[in-house]
C-alpha cells in the first residue's frame, strides 16, 4: 500500500474524472476497511487513513489543483489557507402574502360565516334548543327513575301490542 502519490495510492491516472476517482476508492476501501480486510487492523487501519485522505484531497478541486501543483513542483511555499465556506442564506420561511392568497382566504372566512349563518338560522327557524345538554348527563340531580329521558324499553314493548314484531308462524312474511 506504499505509493509515492495520491494518484498511484488510489490506482488511477493524474487525469482521473470524480466518477472514476470514486469507483476507484468505494472498491479500494472495500480491500483495506478495517472490517473487511485480512490485514491486521492496525496495518488496515492505517491504510484505509491513507486512502481517505488521497480521496478527500482528490475529490475536492480546490485541493486537488494545490495538491497537482505541489506534484509539478511549481509551488513554492505557500501555506495551505482554510477554506472558507460561508453557508448559504437560508430562505426566509416567513413571506407576504400574494394577492392571490388574500383572496383565498376571504373567500374561506366568507365560507365559514355563511355556514355559520346557515346552520343558526335553520336551526332557530325549526325551533331546536340551541343549549340543550347532553342525554347522558343527569339533568340537575335527578336519578335514573325519574329523568324523563330515559325510557324502560322492556316495559313499553310488553305492553303496547301494535309495536310488538308479528310471530313467526302466523304467516305474516310470506315468500
Amino acid at each position: 500500500m506504499a505509493a509515492a502519490n495520491h494518484y498511484e495510492l488510489l490506482e488511477v491516472p493524474s487525469e482521473a474524472s470524480t466518477q472514476e476517482l470514486r469507483r476507484a476508492f468505494r472498491s479500494l476501501s472495500k480491500r483495506y476497511h478495517p472490517d473487511t480486510t485480512e490485514l491486521p487492523e492496525d496495518e488496515a487501519r492505517e491504510a484505509f487513513r491513507r486512502l481517505q485522505q488521497a480521496y478527500l484531497t482528490l475529490s475536492d478541486p480546490e485541493r486537488r489543483r494545490s495538491y497537482d501543483a505541489t506534484l509539478r513542483g511549481t509551488l513554492r511555499v505557500v501555506l495551505p489557507q482554510p477554506s472558507v465556506r460561508t453557508a448559504p442564506k437560508p430562505v426566509p420561511v416567513r413571506r407576504p402574502l400574494s394577492g392571490g392568497e388574500w383572496f383565498a382566504l376571504l373567500l374561506l372566512v366568507l365560507a365559514v360565516a355563511f355556514s355559520l349563518v346557515l346552520g343558526v338560522g335553520l336551526a332557530w327557524s325549526r325551533g331546536v334548543e340551541f343549549l340543550k345538554p347532553p342525554s347522558w348527563v343527569a339533568a340537575g340531580g335527578q336519578t335514573e327513575a325519574s329523568s324523563p329521558l330515559l325510557v324502560d324499553v322492556g316495559s313499553a314493548a310488553t305492553s303496547d301490542p301494535a309495536v310488538q314484531p308479528p310471530s313467526a308462524g302466523s304467516g305474516a312474511l310470506a315468500g
